[in-house]
């Protein structure tokens, strides 16, 4: 596909059915006992997310030259990770939100007991997905097992559950940057960098690749939150698809709380450069990656 072909939004589309069908193939079906929690975790699965997480990792394999056919288990697993963290964030003992996705939030159709058992039976399945050798017979074993200590790391307390925590404690605090880019980097960029790395594991690039890819999925993971933040406070609810204004309402700490709206999108876009900078040593390839990087960022703007 040259440069000149390449359209980001069909791109999109096309990654995102590929996600959504295989995630319905490898999640239980909602008539599997026990019927109510299969559906609720299907319910938050289901519920119109954007796939950035699985499509990144499908683009950094590309990049390097791989199949992006053969990350979709470990696409479904970071898309199964991440979905179980939305439920379990929405909770009324963290952020006590009523919407995600322009639906109501698992635990308002569930209740909060199914919704909990929800997210921990989607972040199970996620491994039993990669760790299943029968679904996964073409990537060698010690790749996958590279990825599923990644994924393992990257999800838990050195990683989005740490973020999560400082988050929860620095709400209604005064912060410092880098306490804020610690929180940023950790809840939100630590599974954006794990997927892209991942992507770049079962794709095959070398050394010089892979830190090149590490480096954009550090800065777009981080861009990707600092962007977040400013539509909580700039987006209509419909538009967002979850409460807006929720991180003022409890005092969060966000990048506009920080250093303002102008300063946050200056960091937005700082992020951005940073991202392209480092997609430099690859070729028309990497192109998704590279438009992926500017939506992440202008969608803010």
């Amino acid at each position: 596909m040259s440069s000149g072909e390449f359209q980001l939004k069909p791109y999109l589309q096309e990654r995102t059915q590929l996600v959504e069908s295989a995630l319905d193939r490898y999640l239980p079906k909602a008539d599997t006992l026990p019927t109510r929690l299969h559906d609720s975790m299907r319910y938050s699965v289901f519920a119109g997310g954007k796939r950035i997480r699985p499509i990144l990792m499908m683009a950094a394999c590309e990049a390097v030259g791989g199949n992006p056919q053969q990350v979709l288990p470990a696409a479904c697993a970071i898309e199964m990770i991440h979905s179980y963290s939305l439920i379990h964030d929405d909770l009324p003992a963290m952020d006590d939100d009523d919407f995600r996705r322009g639906q109501p939030t698992n635990h308002k159709v569930y209740g909060e007991a199914t919704a909990i058992l929800a997210g921990d039976g989607l972040l199970t399945e996620a491994f039993i997905l990669l760790s299943s050798p029968d679904v996964w017979q073409s990537v060698p074993a010690d790749a996958r097992r590279e990825v599923i200590h990644l994924l393992a790391r990257s999800a838990g307390s050195r990683g989005m559950v740490g973020g999560q925590v400082v988050d929860m404690e620095s709400e209604g605090q005064s912060i410092d940057l880098p306490t804020l880019e610690y929180i940023h980097t950790h809840k939100t960029g630590a599974l954006i960098l794990a997927a892209i790395e991942s992507g770049a594991i079962i794709g095959g690039a070398d050394d010089r690749q892979r830190r090149a890819l590490c480096r954009y999925g550090e800065a777009s993971g981080l861009a990707f939150q600092v962007a977040d933040d400013i539509l909580d406070i700039v987006a209509d609810q419909e538009a967002l698809g979850k409460d807006v204004g929720s991180d003022q309402e409890r005092g969060k700490a966000t990048y506009p709380a920080l250093l303002g709206l102008d300063g946050a999108r200056q960091r937005a876009r700082e992020l951005r450069e940073l991202a392209f900078t480092a997609l430099e040593l690859f070729d028309d390839a990497a192109r998704p990656l590279r438009e992926i990087a500017g939506y992440i960022v202008d969608r803010s703007f």
